[in-house]
């Protein structure tokens, strides 16, 4: 599969360097604004550096992956499926649901394929918690709890344009709540505030908060995000079943544990998203390579991102107005 990148920052970075490496895949092409990270990218993979336009026309290129600013994306996906390639692009697929969905519409139309960059489904971890579900393992799913808190905020020059936490950081928990729920969520109940940086509240936005989602059959899912965690990166996972009990820690440096008379202690959990999900960044391409190759399913797809906007919209209401904000089906 030969691969055009477009946007060389850090999460373009990340897949250039899987690309490369992988042995069904081969990074032909890389564009960037700034031309400097489009030739470092290029230097360490092989790739040529090109426009973006010249990649989307290039008939040696099968698959685009997006990587740009979100504000790119559907213009990038639609220019995409008319030149008939496959598609990775890291999420959202738009801040706006009316224009996610044009967008979806141009995709089915062109016939491509389309994945959407929710990392965290192919976690090792989170992967097995959602097979065994599956596989019935804890019965009926009754409770996901769901807590994702970063080490520190991002630049407020990126909050101001990321479409606020929900939309921004609390999107891949939405998909992952669908992703292990198995139903869809009906009912979206959230509260925010402004705890950690009071200059994310003046670009409008809050760093702290927790969501409830029910589903038709009663199923409830709560998740808490805060933009501060001292201790590190902070991810878990935890389903309550009729039958049991699956839950999912954080990563470690190591697994070393000291004990003295002080007590115990151990790593802090690994201190950045690029570390924590390496090995699930990786598995994301092998999925987009089978989907695009062998014809494998390639999800998530374009209705998993426009769902997960979706709640992340009502959740946006729900802070703002104080009330429950039920989903259309």
């Amino acid at each position: 599969m030969r691969v055009g990148l477009l946007g060389a920052g850090r999460i373009g970075r990340i897949h250039a360097a899987n690309i490369a490496a992988h042995k069904r895949a081969k990074l032909v092409a890389v564009a960037d604004p700034d031309v400097a990270s489009a030739q470092a990218v290029a230097g360490a993979t092989g790739a040529a550096v090109k426009g973006a336009d010249a990649i989307l026309a290039a008939p040696d290129v099968d698959a685009i992956f997006i990587c740009t600013p979100t504000d790119t994306h559907a213009q990038l996906i639609e220019g995409a499926a008319h030149a008939d390639k496959a598609i990775f692009c890291e999420k959202p697929i738009d801040l706006d649901a009316a224009r996610t969905r044009t967008c979806l519409e141009a995709v089915r139309n062109a016939g491509v394929r389309l994945m959407v960059g929710f990392n965290r489904r192919f976690d090792p971890s989170f992967a097995s918690i959602r097979r065994r579900v599956a596989a019935g393992e804890i019965g009926s799913v009754e409770l996901l709890t769901i807590l994702s808190r970063d080490p520190a905020p991002p630049p407020v020059s990126y909050i101001a344009r990321s479409g606020g936490l929900f939309r921004d950081m609390m999107i891949h928990d939405f998909d992952m709540a669908r992703f292990l729920l198995g139903e869809e969520p009906a009912e979206v109940h959230a509260v925010a505030s402004c705890l950690v940086d009071p200059q994310i509240a003046a670009a409008g936005d809050v760093d702290t908060a927790a969501v409830l989602l029910k589903t038709p059959s009663g199923k409830i899912a709560q998740i808490s995000n805060s933009r501060r965690a001292t201790y590190g990166y902070d991810q878990r996972i935890e389903v309550h079943g009729s039958l049991g009990l699956l839950a999912a820690g954080n990563q470690r440096a190591t697994t070393v544990e000291h004990a003295s008379v002080a007590g115990y202690g151990r790593d802090p959990a690994l201190p950045f998203f690029l570390d924590r999900y390496a090995d699930a960044y990786r598995l994301e391409l092998d999925a987009f390579v089978a989907a695009v190759l062998d014809g494998a399913p390639g999800e998530p797809g374009g209705e998993d991102g426009l769902r997960a906007l979706l709640l992340a919209d009502a959740a946006t209401e729900s802070a703002r107005t104080g009330h429950l904000v039920r989903l259309k089906s």
